[in-house]
C-alpha cells in the first residue's frame, strides 16, 4: 500500500520507527473513510490492542497529518477531527449548525474563483480551507414542527 511506504519513508527520514502500534493506527485510520477525532480513533484501536494510550494515538496522527496522509478539520465546535488527505481529491465541508451534519462538497466554479481572487490580489495559492456553516433541511423541518405545536 503506497500510503505504509509513505509513512514509513516519513519517520525514516525523521529518525523514527514504524512500531507495531503506529502500524495499527494507520491501518485502522485508512479503513475509516469518515472524519475521525483522535478519542474515537482511539476507541477503536484499543479494542484490538489494550496497551496503546490515547497519546499515543494523538501523536500518531499528528505524525500522519507532517506526513501528508491525514488533514486536519475543523469544523467550529472545538474539535478537530482528521481525514484522509494522500490520494483523495480536495473539497470542502457545509456543516449544519445544529445537528453537526457535514457534507463534502467540490465546485470547480469556486475552485476557479478562488484562484482568480488569489492572481488579482498578487497571490498564488498554496491551499486552502472552506467551511460554510448552515442549518440543513432536516433541521429546518423540525424547527417549523415544533413552532406549529
Amino acid at each position: 500500500m503506497k500510503e505504509k511506504t509513505i509513512f514509513e519513508d516519513f519517520l525514516i527520514k525523521n529518525n523514527l520507527r514504524m512500531t507495531p502500534q503506529r502500524r495499527l493506527i494507520l491501518d485502522v485510520f485508512l479503513a475509516t473513510e469518515q472524519h475521525v477525532t483522535s478519542e474515537e480513533l482511539y476507541d477503536v484501536v484499543k479494542k484490538k490492542d489494550q496497551s496503546l494510550g490515547q497519546a499515543t494515538v494523538y501523536r500518531t496522527l499528528r505524525l500522519l497529518s507532517d506526513a501528508g496522509l491525514a488533514r486536519e478539520v475543523d469544523f467550529g465546535d472545538g474539535v478537530i477531527r482528521y481525514e484522509h488527505e494522500y490520494g483523495h481529491e480536495h473539497h470542502d465541508h457545509i456543516i449544519c449548525e445544529r445537528c453537526k451534519k457535514q457534507i463534502e462538497v467540490l465546485d470547480d466554479k469556486i475552485e476557479e474563483l478562488q484562484k482568480r481572487l488569489a492572481k488579482r490580489h498578487g497571490f498564488r495559492l498554496t491551499g486552502h480551507k472552506m467551511y460554510l456553516w448552515g442549518i440543513c433541511k432536516e433541521c429546518r423541518i423540525k424547527d417549523k414542527s415544533r413552532s406549529i405545536k
